[in-house]
């Protein structure tokens, strides 16, 4: 993502944006991009508006009634307008979060690149997002990291897996979970039985329950008496995915 947002240069390859050589035309790639990395630093003692209003500067909105008036609307988009002569340094790690949001969305990049976009959100908060989101995504490219399945359950038509630098799985967020249909099995077993069914089945996950442990495992057919079928979701492809010992 740092590479993609032209601050620090591949060992090798190539990236290429609507005919945009990134590695080469890194200036023309900027004009384009919107960039909220996952620790966003600010001028903790200036106003939302007044730093907002400088980064609509150097993203070249000159005009000051234009910038002012896409600042205001900006700051209504993510809901900070009530706070906006407030210093950013006051604000609540969610409300910085939101700033960050708003600054990456300033100037309507076709690119917007964005780490862990939902951290320390509260569900409101993150249902707002994840509407801003759906609304951009009509006339950009976005490309964001996290943590969060469900996050990109709802918002990801595209997907990829990165465990210890290796890309484990590419494609279509619905094709993975199509893919594990009639495949996922669970069934609750006392804790002391875990390490038995480790040793025989594939085990991709377990679950914590009152006085045992409910294990969900691979398989084309029925494992060991006394499982049921399971319905896979996004989390469960995750697991089937990344190994056990990570």
């Amino acid at each position: 993502m740092r590479t993609l947002a032209t601050l620090q240069d591949p060992d090798s390859g190539s990236i290429h944006f609507d005919g945009i050589d990134l590695l080469q035309q890194k200036s023309r790639i900027r004009s384009l991009l919107g960039y909220l990395p996952q620790e966003f630093g600010v001028y903790p003692r200036t106003s939302a508006f007044a730093l907002l209003d400088h980064i609509a500067m150097l993203k070249g909105c000159t005009d000051a009634k234009t910038r002012q008036d896409s600042v205001n609307a900006m700051l209504c988009r993510v809901n900070l307008y009530q706070f906006r002569k407030q210093a950013v340094e006051s604000f609540s790690g969610g409300m910085k979060r939101r700033f960050g949001i708003a600054q990456a969305l300033l100037g309507n990049p076709r690119l917007l690149i964005i780490d862990e976009p939902t951290a320390g959100l509260d569900p409101g908060e993150r249902h707002r997002f994840c509407d801003l989101l759906h609304s951009t995504a009509q006339q950009a490219v976005v490309i964001l990291s996290t943590h969060i399945i469900h996050d990109v359950q709802q918002l990801c038509p595209c997907m990829a897996i990165i465990h210890e630098g290796r890309v484990l799985y590419s494609g279509s967020t619905s094709a993975a979970v199509d893919s594990l249909q009639g495949r996922i099995w669970k069934k609750q077993i006392p804790r002391e039985q875990l390490p038995h069914y480790q040793s025989r089945l594939q085990v991709i996950s377990t679950r914590l329950m009152p006085g045992s442990i409910q294990v969900h495992a691979f398989a084309d057919a029925q494992p060991d008496p006394g499982f049921e079928p399971c319905d896979p979701d996004l989390e469960t492809f995750f697991f089937s995915r990344i190994p056990q010992t990570a």
